[in-house]
């Protein structure tokens, strides 16, 4: 991926709108007492709170609580101030394109780069500053009151952690300020940052409370590579020309569905065979760096399971397979196996999971549809990984549970999870000569085109083979 600098004379004429933008933010109370108030009276809360649980959880017994709590608040103290710069983002074009302040400086002699890069810049450092200051409050008062002082890791950590989800918060605000004509659809289009973040913290919030510190990392390199994506789509889209040509947000459904049905059918109108041996091939040839990347995806996710296998070890008792034949047979009668009725549920549950897949992943630029479906692998890698180190065969395992049907659902989820991704890269760079919108239209027909003509087939023949071959593999492989 590309990476753009910008020369010493262009970064400093982007600093003049930097600067412009800060000192004009400053004379507004709406900016100001909301960051006073997060910097200060919060972080003066989360002391309260931090020192009230600790001795109530002292006092029980349970003082594990309160060690995995701290750091806990701690993180919660830089994200909460950090979350204004959403609303100063998002009104950093279409707010001055609406008080009408927008065309003088769009008529200035700065490049779209220098204005874009400017404007991202004023909407991050305030509320960065107003952060890094909340938690220097916050580690004043618990050293004050607990004695409490971080390691420098958790610390880098923590400040790490805060600036990027402060500029990926930032830059995704940008580009949907620049994309819209109004501050209300500007506000409603936010919720494809606030969705994605608010579910990045809750995990965060396991991790944290698990003292796993060493995944942190794992999510600030991601979080990184997801603001370059931003930052770089961002300054691909900016025009302004468009900015100020735009009227009217307006939501054509009619005009949708005939880009998404001629992009559908394409030239084979009428004929499903042909259709076959013509869309779904093209579809095929724009998912090939998409497919790349789901396989090792997948292979992570594997990867992902094997090593966690160690760390979070089941009880040799829990691995035991000795079972008769008869006795295995009746149990897995039990599950529904052995049926039409249990195939129709298993295609039921793939299907739902692929789809949540989808809806996920156009939330989130893919990035979350990739890991709902590594998730199936990576829990087939820890079982292998159980196997093992309980002294049996992982190849056993993987023969007589995952193989007969996995050798049509394995295939059936890189390709959902590569149209997938690329239907939220679509939003990154759209086709040339196509806007964002019929680029994205564009790609969700390939998506449909995938589903419906592969991964649906696919799953129907995997769901059957998993009620009807793999138990009796299953049943040859493991039953006495």
């Amino acid at each position: 991926m590309a990476v753009f600098t910008l020369p010493r004379p262009s970064l400093s004429r982007a600093l003049v709108i930097t600067r412009r933008e800060i000192r004009d933010g400053l004379r507004d109370w709406r900016i100001i007492a909301p960051i006073l108030v997060l910097t200060l009276f919060f972080p003066a809360l989360m002391n309260f709170t931090a020192a009230r649980l600790m001795a109530f959880v002292t006092d029980y017994g349970a003082p594990v609580i309160g060690d995995r709590l701290i750091p806990f608040l701690l993180m919660i103290v830089g994200f909460f101030p950090t979350s204004v710069s959403l609303v100063i983002a998002l009104e950093s074009f279409v707010g001055e394109k609406e008080r009408h302040s927008l065309e003088p400086l769009l008529s200035s002699p700065l490049t779209d780069l220098q204005l874009y890069i400017g404007k991202t810049i004023a909407a991050s450092l305030p509320p960065l500053v107003a952060a890094y200051l909340g938690i220097v409050v916050y580690l004043t008062g618990l050293y004050i009151a607990l004695r409490w002082v971080p390691t420098f890791q958790l610390l880098l950590q923590i400040v790490l952690l805060t600036t990027v989800q402060a500029t990926v918060m930032v830059s995704g605000a940008v580009v949907i300020s620049t994309q819209t004509t109004s501050v209300r659809a500007a506000n409603l289009l936010a919720s494809f940052i606030i969705v994605p973040m608010a579910l990045l913290v809750q995990g965060e919030s396991v991790v944290m409370f698990w003292a796993r510190y060493d995944v942190l990392w794992v999510i600030i390199i991601g979080l990184v590579f997801v603001n370059v994506v931003l930052v770089r789509m961002g300054a691909r889209l900016f025009n302004r020309e468009e900015l100020l040509g735009h009227e009217l947000d307006e939501i054509n459904l009619r005009a949708a569905w005939r880009v998404v049905r001629r992009e559908f059918v394409g030239d084979a109108a009428g004929s499903p065979v042909r259709w076959y041996r013509r869309e779904i091939p093209r579809a095929l040839g724009r998912l090939r760096w998409p497919v790349a990347m789901m396989v090792l995806a997948v292979a992570a996710g594997f990867g992902l399971g094997v090593r966690y296998a160690a760390v979070f070890q089941l009880p040799p008792s829990l691995i035991d397979f000795r079972i008769s034949a008869a006795g295995l047979r009746e149990q897995l009668e039990q599950f529904g196996l052995f049926s039409v009725s249990g195939a129709g549920r298993v295609f039921f549950q793939n299907v739902r999971a692929v789809l949540i897949a989808a809806a996920l992943g156009t939330f989130t630029i893919g990035v979350l549809g990739i890991v709902v479906l590594m998730l199936p692998m990576a829990l087939v890698g820890y079982f292998m990984g159980q196997m093992s180190l309980a002294g049996l065969d992982p190849l056993l395992f993987f023969t007589a549970f995952i193989l007969p049907h996995g050798l049509l659902e394995v295939p059936a989820v890189i390709l959902v999870g590569a149209a997938t991704i690329r239907l939220g890269a679509s939003l990154l760079a759209p086709p040339p000569g196509k806007t964002v919108g019929d680029g994205w239209l564009t790609a969700l027909a390939d998506w449909l085109k995938v589903f419906l003509g592969l991964v649906l087939p696919l799953l129907v023949g995997a769901a059957f083979l998993e009620v009807y071959v793999t138990p009796n593999v299953l049943i040859a492989l493991l039953g006495r």
